[in-house]
């Protein structure tokens, strides 16, 4: 057997993998598939009950280790387009609880969290590196979230949640909060399964998708540009979500979608968003499987 390697291999790149060189159908694929995973995951978390201790919510925000496991293998810029969209799609639209533009916000600050974290893991099977994008992941979302909060009642368009008798306790219930979310989504639901999840399909879940996987240390597809120009994008982009948050704040915000049917049938209707979320990914599955039919009929995959 040979073992003389192509010229992509030898330069650590995703052959026919998503990014610049991407095929329209891969692309497509790895972005059905973080949407529909992570829409899932978000379904089940609304069975998942909230607990109260005083002014401090502990709650699982998402599940952090099924788009950092994704973007991890394989592109993260599809991957961060997809998740927070599938967020928004099955458990916010479908269960009537659509905030209009304000969407918009959550989806911006999510996608520079999830490209960001996927882009610092140049080696799928470092846990020091798994670790730090889980964190990355919550870190950058809920910063970008609780400055946007802070904003609001600095500028004045909400009122602040005191605790009782400390009137200045804004910063520390927002710190609070933040620390609670890098435990709780971060590293219980983000980076420990993440550690076991990622070397295990490392090699395994790029094959189903057409694609060769990430080699360690080399450039790859899909990440995000180490340029300036990026970061002055990531801030800007960061400055739009506060604008669209502004917009809910003082009630300008449009498509707003709230009949609530989670009030009105029950957790049964979440059987509705699930059951969307599956038949997008299959009919996804089956379209892409015809066409890695047809491209190794042509002789154009190995």
């Amino acid at each position: 057997m040979s073992t003389t390697l192509g010229t992509d291999e030898r330069r650590g790149e995703l052959r026919g993998t998503g990014g610049a060189g991407a095929s329209t159908p891969q692309n497509l694929m790895i972005f059905v598939l973080s949407m529909a995973l992570f829409g899932l995951s978000n379904i089940i978390l609304e069975v998942v009950p909230d607990v109260s201790i005083g002014p401090v919510e502990f709650s699982v925000s998402y599940f952090v280790f099924i788009p950092l496991t994704l973007a991890a293998l394989v592109s993260p810029f599809w991957v961060a387009l997809g998740a927070p969209l599938g967020e928004i799609v099955f458990t916010d639209l479908l269960m009537g609880d659509f905030s209009g533009l304000a969407e918009v916000e959550g989806f911006i600050q999510m996608f520079l969290a999830i490209f960001v974290a996927g882009s610092i893991i140049r080696n799928p099977r470092s846990r020091g590196q798994i670790f730090l994008g889980a964190l990355l992941i919550v870190g950058i979302d809920k910063f970008l979230s609780a400055v946007v909060d802070l904003a609001k009642v600095w500028i004045g368009v909400e009122d602040a949640e005191f605790v009782e008798g400390l009137p200045q306790s804004i910063l520390f219930l927002e710190s609070l909060g933040f620390g609670v979310d890098v435990i709780i989504s971060g590293i219980l639901f983000g980076a420990i399964p993440a550690l076991w999840l990622i070397p295990e399909l490392y090699g395994r879940l790029e094959p189903l998708l057409g694609l060769q996987p990430r080699e360690p240390g080399k450039p790859f597809p899909g990440e995000a540009p180490k340029a300036f120009w990026f970061v002055a994008v990531a801030v800007l982009a960061g400055l739009g979500s506060f604008v669209f948050a502004f917009l809910e704040a003082v009630d300008l915000s449009f498509g707003v979608f709230e009949p609530d049917f989670l009030d009105a049938y029950g957790d049964v209707f979440l059987w509705v968003g699930a059951g969307a979320a599956v038949v997008v990914l299959a009919i996804a599955v089956i379209l892409f499987a015809v066409w890695r039919k047809r491209r190794a009929g042509r002789g154009d995959l190995r």
